[in-house]
């Protein structure tokens, strides 16, 4: 069984199709790029896998339909992090953030604190537990946003952009800690870089439609398909 099956996803903003029947597996442990130009649909569908937006069309996650009694055991095994950190972290300290989802989950005190213990230590911020978020560099907030999501446990983390505004040696930590965690992944980036390290395959979205299901490394060994795509000027 697949972890996540998404079978004949379509979503519309006002009438303007965003996402135009899409259907794809993945797979437990399995690291795949979402790859396509600005406006291709990448973030739509994102949001879509979580439930913040509903389209037409089926989702399952551990073969649990994605509808409203079951939303929040998916979102607790579907972790999203957020391009921007600062759309994740808003409590008073590090910590407070962490313990955030577990928190609502009926863990007792010692399970969440357990919790967050584990997290902060898979993202190597444990000495930070008691900072304030907004004190932090760049690099570490996108730790602790993983973090806050690493709490909850989830098969599968998906991260949008997670290297943006990075600079070169916060972005190799981060792609080291994401080579190491055994959740299967779903990354949305322009980052060609990260994608032939980390994800041996790629889905390639453009206007919405889904048109390349991959390995890697045939995709990037085609620069003019690429170019089609706009993933490379």
């Amino acid at each position: 069984m697949a972890l996540v099956e998404i079978s004949r996803l379509s979503f519309s903003y006002g009438g303007s199709p965003a996402l135009k029947s899409l259907s794809f597996l993945l797979e437990t442990g399995e690291k795949v790029a979402l790859l396509g130009a600005n406006g291709s649909g990448k973030s739509t569908l994102l949001l879509n896998l979580i439930g913040i937006l509903r389209g037409e069309g089926e989702i399952r996650v551990d073969d649990l339909l994605l509808q409203d009694e079951n939303l929040a055991a998916i979102r607790a095994r579907v972790g999203l992090v957020f391009q921007d950190p600062d759309d994740q972290l808003f409590s008073p300290t590090v910590r407070d953030d962490v313990a955030f989802g577990p928190s609502y989950q009926g863990l007792s005190r010692e399970q969440v604190e357990h919790r967050v213990s584990q997290a902060l230590r898979a993202v190597r911020m444990e000495d930070f537990a008691d900072r304030p978020p907004h004190q932090l560099s760049g690099g570490q907030k996108k730790q602790v946003a993983l973090a806050t999501v690493l709490s909850m446990q989830p098969g599968l983390l998906v991260l949008d952009e997670p290297t943006s505004s990075l600079d070169a040696r916060a972005r190799r930590g981060l792609l080291n800690l994401l080579a190491e965690l055994p959740q299967a992944m779903l990354i949305a980036t322009h980052d060609l870089a990260l994608v032939e390290e980390l994800c041996p395959r790629v889905l390639v979205l453009r206007d919405g439609e889904l048109v390349l299901d991959a390995p890697t490394q045939q995709l990037l060994g085609q620069p003019q398909l690429m170019e089609e795509y706009g993933l490379v000027a």
